[in-house]
């Protein structure tokens, strides 16, 4: 191979990357553990932070319980970490990973609703803040159409990110670290002029006991757990690692990468919300922010927005072009990568018209712990349970009979695993569209997180125990 042909396979910050799913030889493998922290802390110096700390007060909590709320969130970290390992291990995407798990058949329909339904959430959600903090800085300018200007700003946005993902690994490795400073800069600056409005002697107006207290400590939970839940792409970050690289060194750098920012700025955001108060936030948190910060500090904490948007999204369009190629369509992954944008383009713009930024955080986190949760657990077991020994070049084989073919080429444990932790999951949700018979018969406490993961964890290790997950790679 060419030294051409190989940056234009693995990527650098000047050629796009056209290697997709296909497998990572050891000549191609760069990188050290520690890597991963700047990659993930990037995404994570996030305003939906803010935003989902301050969700906690406004359900009712006191400043003290809304912080173990959120440090029993980012503790959830740690899943991401572990499952990241069997991206240098099997030298492929997670997408492609967890055909060992689905079987090579059940893999595409759990990539196909799984996968993309976490990707196009994470796209809008992220796309939907920047819109909204720079239409609120252009209203501030004069061009304060409440349609068009968002649109615009959530296009110009799109566009970026999608360049940034067709360079690939190579661009995300080498800018990321930067952006990371450069976000951790700002929202240092943001937290500094938000902490003296903070009520330290807050208590809530109604204080909560009992089952309505539990019921708002684990609604928000729920919607803090979706974060690291929904990372089930980590994998795909780690995978260009040499194979020798130290799985602990690899879970903790990607684990630490994400929690730490998450805890500090989602902290950041209860505070916000304890001088503020509910009625505070009628106009938005943007406006909120905004109305907090000098006049010059506005526009900064904008460009970080959009520099946090395009970060998280880069890499979600990134790994979920691939999933696409995982499902079976015949596309290189750049023609995937803008059919990825433009699905996430669409669904913001449709959120930009049809909801406050707040209320679609809040809701739609909530909702992806269904998914989210189920996978998660199965694929942390699965992963364990191999000793993160993936076998490559069998997760490539779908010849019938092969390694993962199991029964049809669908794997009975995966794929019950993962429809019972969703359906508990469903059963124990409570939001403001559905409330499961779970979740009403507990006064509203909302369960999804911990039974989904359970369930689907222990049928998984279980039924793997059985003849049918009998395949040729044990």
């Amino acid at each position: 191979m060419s030294l051409a042909q190989h940056d234009e396979d693995s990527g650098t910050a000047t050629h796009p990357e056209t290697r997709g799913i296909e497998l990572v030889s050891d000549s191609e493998r760069h990188g050290r553990a520690r890597d991963l922290f700047f990659i993930w802390a990037a995404p994570n110096f996030s305003i939906l932070n803010f935003t989902m700390g301050a969700t906690l007060i406004l359900l009712g909590l006191e400043l003290w319980q809304a912080l173990l709320v959120i440090a029993a969130a980012c503790c959830l970290w740690v899943l991401p970490g572990i499952i990241a390992v069997s991206g240098p291990a099997a030298g492929t995407s997670g997408s492609v990973v967890t055909r060992a798990m689905y079987g090579l058949r059940g893999n595409k329909v759990f990539v196909a609703f799984v996968g993309w339904f976490i990707g196009a959430v994470f796209l809008s959600l992220t796309w939907l803040a920047s819109s909204f903090m720079g239409a609120d800085l252009l209203g501030r300018l004069g061009l304060d159409d409440p349609v068009w200007v968002p649109i615009g700003v959530t296009v110009v946005v799109a566009a970026i990110t999608i360049v940034i993902a067709i360079f690939g690994h190579g661009l995300i490795l080498r800018v990321y670290p930067l952006v990371a400073v450069a976000l951790a800069v700002i929202f240092v600056l943001v937290a500094a002029f938000i902490l003296p409005t903070v009520d330290w002697q807050y208590t809530a107006p109604a204080p909560l006991t009992g089952i309505a207290l539990w019921s708002s400590i684990s609604i928000g939970f729920t919607i803090l757990a979706s974060n690291p839940l929904s990372y089930i792409n980590s994998p795909d970050i780690a995978r260009y690692l040499p194979r020798s690289t130290k799985p602990s060194h690899i879970a903790a750098a990607t684990a630490l990468g994400g929690a730490l920012p998450s805890f500090v700025f989602t902290s950041v955001g209860a505070l916000l919300a304890t001088g503020v108060g509910v009625d505070g936030f009628a106009a938005g948190i943007d406006a909120v922010i905004f109305e907090m910060l000098p006049s010059w500090l506005g526009p900064v904490l904008v460009v970080g927005v959009v520099l946090n948007t395009i970060a998280l999204n880069s890499m979600t369009a990134y790994t979920s072009s691939m999933s696409l190629q995982a499902i079976g369509l015949p596309l290189k992954r750049i023609p995937a990568t803008v059919i990825v944008g433009a699905v996430g383009m669409a669904l913001t713009i449709y959120l930009v018209t049809a909801s406050t930024f707040l209320d679609a955080v809040n809701l739609m986190m909530q909702f992806l712990v269904v998914v989210s949760g189920p996978a998660m657990a199965i694929y942390v077991v699965d992963a364990l349970r191999r000793r993160f020994a993936y076998d490559g070049l069998a997760l490539f084989d779908d010849r019938r009979g092969r390694a993962y073919w199991y029964s049809g080429g669908w794997s009975i444990p995966g794929m019950t695993a993962l429809l019972s932790g969703g359906l508990v999951s469903i059963l124990c949700l409570s939001t403001d569209l559905w409330v499961g018979p779970i979740a009403q018969a507990t006064g509203f406490i909302d369960l999804s997180v911990p039974a989904g993961t359970i369930v689907a964890a222990v049928l998984y290790t279980a039924l793997s125990r059985t003849s049918l997950a009998k395949d040729s790679t044990r």
